[in-house]
């Protein structure tokens, strides 16, 4: 059985299709490649410093710090414009007339 050599540009697309499926496994299957060995490439591909822990780059942490206070902020302004609705109600009971 011969060994099967792959270049660096085919290693880094696997990877990238392992990503956009979120699966190794579902990468693998179309490609005939061993999981181990994509995982193994992934980790390769992986410069100190640029990923993190959870395999995010600074730049999506950040993306999703600001999507979760872009969430807080609109519940807040929902929660105010509720609030202005039911204190603009012309009944009187919450003006100081």
């Amino acid at each position: 059985m011969s060994r099967r050599v792959f270049n660096t540009a085919f290693k880094k697309m696997v990877v990238d299709l392992s990503y956009a499926r979120n699966s190794v496994k579902g990468a693998t299957a179309k490609l005939g490649i061993n999981p181990g060995r994509i995982t193994k490439w992934s980790h390769q591909q992986q410069k100190p410093g640029k990923k993190t822990a959870a395999g995010l780059t600074e730049e999506q942490k950040e993306i999703r710090r600001l999507q979760k206070a872009l969430k807080e902020a609109q519940l807040e302004r929902a929660i105010l414009n509720k609030a202005v609705s039911l204190f603009s109600r012309g009944d009187g009971r919450y003006m100081d007339s």
